[in-house]
């Protein structure tokens, strides 16, 4: 089937193809995160009793997408990049009905699994990216990949403001007001389902892995010209002494092949401590707008009104940030060069924690600081995405994938659960300082790496 339609359609139109349709799909997958973002430590707090569970929400989600993040890259690399999403999908479909099921119920428990579902699907979303440039040509990989990503921007910003439409539609179906929201979530993520099993033919990995056999260049499916040296002749995995061997559990086969490459290193330093600085000061936001408006103490209530407004148009702005610019950041990628990039992501990063920190008594401020929050993370993320796409061979490109994002979702995690404990000891300020602290470790090392390039090059 993909022979066939490679000869009829071409390599550039099925990559086109295949970037339009997991954009679409994203567009829809969105709106269960962002519904979830905005209003789970609320959830939390009520239903849990206790502020200190707060963080939970984010957490579970973090951790439910680092520990999908291997599977489903095991199982793309098994059966392709579509059986993989569909799965991912499916999850966080079911993740949707659990978080309606746990406000209808009261359950804390279905609220903590329902947020597990729905970060096995932030699992699939994030590696939707990856097969975005499966078939790219290596000038143009940044800008598939921030395509992708830029596609989650309706969805996820579309969440947040769903929660006083969604609490209309629950009032409708005779269900909890809150519950609303993520009936209108699941039925984005059904529509997302539906679009990549049907849609995602032929699948981009399985079709490059055909082209690569037959000796075709994958961007083009055209005969590949015998290998004269260059940039790519010490890329490990292409069957280069020193490459790791394809064999083994992709865990294994990953860390080799990242521990093998100083800038697969850096890329996936960079992706993972964006990620942990980045939802460690965005969960604990709602939190801190809520006793900002309402004023310090408990709040076992649920909280609506200016107080539910403010949050979810402050989570909106920052997603805005993570996603809006993201073709920006891909031409910067692929114009200005994967590390300098970086180096501009954790510039923003740094820049977004100290408004956010030293404005924490503004809601304006703090708003303005997740808005920088989002764009250092979107720069850092495409950026960095797409190094580590450069910087491993084909045979252990998917388990590298699959290890980043492992550890993206399990630092997201850690600084989710850390974020609450943080809040409480050293308040809003002191948990933007650690993110900050974080940020400027990293600009440290892309500038070293960056540095030592350039001398290389030279000598």
């Amino acid at each position: 089937m993909a022979r066939t339609l490679v000869k009829d359609q071409g390599v550039r139109q099925v990559q086109r193809r295949t970037v339009v349709l997991l954009s679409a799909a994203q567009v829809f997958g969105g709106l269960g995160t962002g519904s979830t973002v905005s209003i789970g430590s609320i959830l939390a707090v009520e239903l849990s009793g206790s502020s200190a569970w707060a963080g939970s929400v984010a957490t579970v989600m973090t951790l439910g997408a680092a520990a999908a993040a291997l599977p489903l890259a095991s199982l793309a690399e098994r059966r392709g990049r579509r059986t993989g999403q569909v799965a991912g999908l499916s999850a966080a479909l079911a993740g949707a009905v659990l978080m309606v099921l746990a406000v209808i119920s009261g359950s804390f428990i279905l609220l903590v699994l329902g947020a597990a579902g729905i970060g096995v699907g932030t699992a699939a979303s994030l590696q939707a990216r990856f097969a975005a440039v499966d078939l790219a040509a290596a000038e143009h990989r940044g800008r598939a990949l921030s395509t992708v990503v830029w596609a989650v921007t309706v969805g996820a910003v579309a969440g947040p403001n769903l929660i006083q439409p969604g609490t209309a539609v629950g009032t409708a179906l005779g269900l909890p007001p809150i519950a609303g929201p993520f009936v209108i979530s699941g039925a984005g993520l059904l529509i997302a389902t539906v679009l990549v099993f049907a849609g995602l033919r032929p699948d981009p990995l399985l079709l490059a892995r055909e082209l690569a056999a037959a000796g075709k260049n994958v961007a083009t499916g055209h005969l590949d010209a015998p290998h004269t040296g260059g940039p790519s002749a010490d890329v490990p995995g292409q069957g280069v002494p020193g490459a790791p061997p394809a064999v083994g559990g992709s865990l294994g086969r990953g860390v080799r092949a990242i521990r093998s490459s100083r800038t697969a290193l850096l890329a996936v330093t960079g992706i993972v401590a964006a990620h942990a600085v980045m939802v460690g000061v965005m969960s604990m936001t709602p939190l801190h707008l809520q006793h900002l408006v309402e004023g310090p103490g408990p709040h076992t209530g649920h909280a609506e009104g200016d107080v539910l407004v403010i949050i979810g148009f402050t989570i909106s702005l920052h997603i805005a940030g993570m996603f809006a610019l993201s073709p920006v950041m891909g031409w910067l990628t692929d114009r200005a060069g994967r590390i300098e990039t970086i180096m501009i992501g954790f510039t923003v990063l740094v820049a977004a924690v100290a408004v956010a920190g030293f404005g924490q008594s503004s809601t304006t401020a703090v708003a303005i600081g997740l808005v920088l929050l989002g764009v250092g993370w979107s720069a850092a993320t495409i950026s960095g995405s797409t190094l580590l796409a450069d910087s491993v061979g084909r045979d252990a490109k998917v388990a590298v994938q699959g290890v980043s994002d492992m550890l993206m979702g399990a630092a997201g995690a850690l600084g989710g659960a850390l974020s609450g404990l943080v809040l409480g000891y050293a308040g809003y300020l002191g948990l933007n300082l650690l993110g900050g602290t974080i940020g400027a470790a990293v600009l440290a090392a892309a500038v070293v790496t960056r540095t030592s390039h350039r001398q290389s090059a030279a000598a």
